[in-house]
């Protein structure tokens, strides 16, 4: 069963731009860590301090994989350091799901 998880962020509306090259960045670190990356999503109109981003793994072991990738990899630490010392997140939620078919 393939799973899906939706990443929501609440931002530093200040900082938006910041937040921006981070997703940037994630473009091609997820795909090369195996995650199938749907994509991320800034504000446009509206709430200014919520993004999302929505990540497809053929299963939580898959998941748990990609994970564990990502602690390994040089631009994916670099890219988590990034956000820690900028602050532009001022918290994440994941949710996991399945499509319904």
């Amino acid at each position: 069963m393939t799973i899906t998880v939706f990443i929501r962020y609440q931002l530093d509306p200040f900082k938006r731009d910041a937040f921006e090259a981070y997703a940037k960045r994630w473009l091609t670190i997820i795909p090369r860590c195996g995650g199938n990356l749907v994509g991320y999503w800034m504000p446009h109109e509206g709430t200014n301090n919520i993004a999302s981003a929505l990540i497809s793994f053929d299963s939580l072991a898959a998941y748990e994989a990609y994970r564990a990738k990502l602690r390994t990899d040089p631009e994916g630490v670099a890219n988590f350091r990034t956000a820690e010392e900028q602050r532009f997140i001022l918290a994440e939620e994941r949710t996991f799901l399945r499509q319904v078919v």
